[in-house]
């Protein structure tokens, strides 16, 4: 298995990308710390992975929220004793044209999609540095490349984690820390259930494979770049949208 016994804290793996993620995480022989705001979503993920044999433990974790964090973290070095990989994979949409966004709009999704990126990696780099070994996953999208109508909010924090996994690869490579970032297209996520079909059916038209990705075609993604198949890839910015943006 290709994780087999890292250990790999996941932010949002609740429900969507950060679940499938989760699930592929502990398949391929991980022990998965499932983070997320919704306890019963992180629940029901731990259950799952456990019932198929897998190795996980539920935190709650608001990632805006350093104290939270900290507890996450300090639980997981006292239950496995290392850190391998961190997925900064929670995130929102407040979406509103930018004559019409407001400054709590804005500021929300900055707090979680940007700085909740920082927190998250700050309380784990350290214990990286000391095994002088990680990798640090950051979740952009391809508005973090092309931005989006009515997403200046979003794509300002899918642009600025790019930046810091940029910068993270230049600063910690040396270390033996790795940091990439996946950008996904559109993704059959909870996410788009309020979605009218004719605004999905013009979503996959814009795709040249004709459909929506999976969430599982995100996690396999991560998985890929968490394993040690992926050890020279470093400061890499991967697009997984079925080449919607040709």
């Amino acid at each position: 298995m290709r994780l087999s016994d890292k250990v790999s804290i996941i932010t949002g793996a609740g429900q969507g990308i950060g679940r499938a993620t989760a699930l592929k995480f502990a398949a391929e022989g991980a022990k998965v710390a499932v983070c997320d705001i919704n306890s019963m979503a992180i629940e029901d993920t731990v259950r799952t992975i456990l019932d198929d044999g897998g190795a996980a433990a539920g935190f709650t974790v608001d990632v805006t929220d350093k104290e939270s964090i900290a507890r996450m973290v300090t639980a997981v070095m006292a239950k496995w004793g290392r850190i391998d990989t961190l997925v900064n994979n929670a995130g929102i949409v407040q979406d509103a044209q930018f004559k019409k966004m407001t400054d709590e709009q804005f500021e929300r999704v900055i707090d979680v999609n940007l700085k909740g990126v920082y927190h998250c990696t700050k309380a784990v780099v350290e214990i990286m540095l000391e095994q002088n070994s990680g990798v640090i996953l950051n979740a952009s999208s391809i508005v973090g490349l092309y931005g989006n109508f009515g997403q200046t909010n979003y794509a300002a924090t899918k642009f600025g984690v790019i930046g810091m996994v940029k910068t993270w690869a230049r600063e910690l490579g040396r270390k033996g820390i790795r940091a990439n970032a996946i950008c996904p297209g559109f993704i059959e996520t909870p996410i788009l259930s309020s979605i009218p079909d004719k605004v999905i059916k013009m979503m996959e038209d814009k795709v040249p494979m004709g459909r929506l990705g999976k969430p599982e075609e995100i996690a396999n993604t991560y998985a890929w770049l968490a394993s040690d198949e992926a050890s020279y890839i470093n400061g890499a910015v991967i697009e997984v949208s079925g080449g919607c943006t040709i």
